[in-house]
């Protein structure tokens, strides 16, 4: 079983520089955030306009503006909840958000930097594919700036093949893992070993002992003193993320496949739903401080069996 996050090293835990560090990167975050949800979506939107027949038009995005409520009725911040749903991607989802406030008294000793202060700002994307295909792996990917009294950067990306004993499985896995350490090796040679370790540990499932995926990589609590240095590693995951996913689902949507490869796809989805109701963090995060309860859960897939 892994370790838990507890146990990391202490620099992975360690938050410097302050968060006056932070401020002159909250705007170019939020604009890149919502920049790279556009690049995403004209990807998934082009993928399905290759894909679509002469019987319906090619699927666009969905989108939906929301605002977090506060109780004093002071203005929280919101997001744009984009969803998709089509002849490649059964359901993609691409939620932006920036939002502030303070967190609630039984939440703010969790968060680093919140004990001394309850006041935050975050600001993030996070995307979620689920394939019509079961040949085509799911895939998941988030990066986000959150300042308290400190700052950092956090994220990840990972890959879940449905039918994960192939060798094409393997394939795509090997392909989306070379592509992330090509991100974390322009940065830092010990970023790759490092966040693979830790998408390993928490994309896993203690109650079924088993890996939700193929992995990737995952990190928080990103603080290396460089502030401007963390936020481009963070848009260097993002923007590897979306080309390396794109070229897998190309390569793999117009496979033919089985009813039962269909069945063993809706079983293992139940696997994604059981880790993000029971231990995903950003889920957590989101329904504490007051985020869309539709955006938070938009994660989820459409249609899903236990046996």
């Amino acid at each position: 079983m892994p370790k838990s996050l507890e146990s990391r090293p202490a620099e992975d835990r360690t938050l410097t520089p302050p968060a006056t560090a932070y401020e002159a990167l909250k705007a170019p975050a939020r604009a890149w955030f919502e920049t790279l949800r556009d690049r995403f979506c004209a990807a998934i939107e082009a993928i399905e306009a290759e894909a679509a027949g002469d019987d319906a038009p090619p699927a666009r995005f969905e989108r939906i503006a929301w605002s977090r409520p506060t109780e004093d009725g002071s203005e929280g911040g919101g997001g744009v909840m984009s969803v998709l749903r089509g002849r490649v991607f059964e359901k993609v989802g691409v939620n932006v958000s920036t939002v502030w406030g303070e967190f609630s008294p039984e939440f703010r000793h969790q968060i680093p930097g919140a004990a001394e202060n309850p006041r935050f700002w975050a600001s993030g994307i996070s995307t979620v594919a689920h394939m019509c295909n079961p040949r085509v792996p799911a895939a998941h990917m988030n990066t986000r700036m959150l300042v308290t009294t400190r700052g950092w950067f956090g994220g990840g990306g990972d890959l879940t093949p449905m039918l994960p004993e192939t060798d094409a499985a393997r394939e795509d896995a090997a392909a989306f893992h070379a592509a992330l350490r090509a991100a974390c090796d322009r940065h830092d040679p010990t970023y790759y070993p490092r966040f693979k370790k830790w998408c390993d540990e928490y994309f896993y499932l203690p109650h079924r002992g088993e890996a939700r995926g193929a992995g990737g990589i995952f990190f928080d609590h990103l603080a290396s003193g460089d502030p401007a240095a963390d936020f481009a590693f963070a848009r260097d995951v993002g923007a590897a993320y979306v080309e390396v996913f794109t070229d897998i689902v190309r390569r793999r949507m117009n496979e033919p496949w089985t009813p039962e490869e269909r069945e063993q796809q809706l079983i293992r989805r139940g696997r994604y739903v059981e880790f993000n109701l029971l231990y995903d963090r950003g889920t957590l995060f989101g329904l504490k401080t007051g985020g869309n309860t539709e955006a938070i859960l938009m994660s989820l897939p459409p249609e899903v069996r236990w046996p």
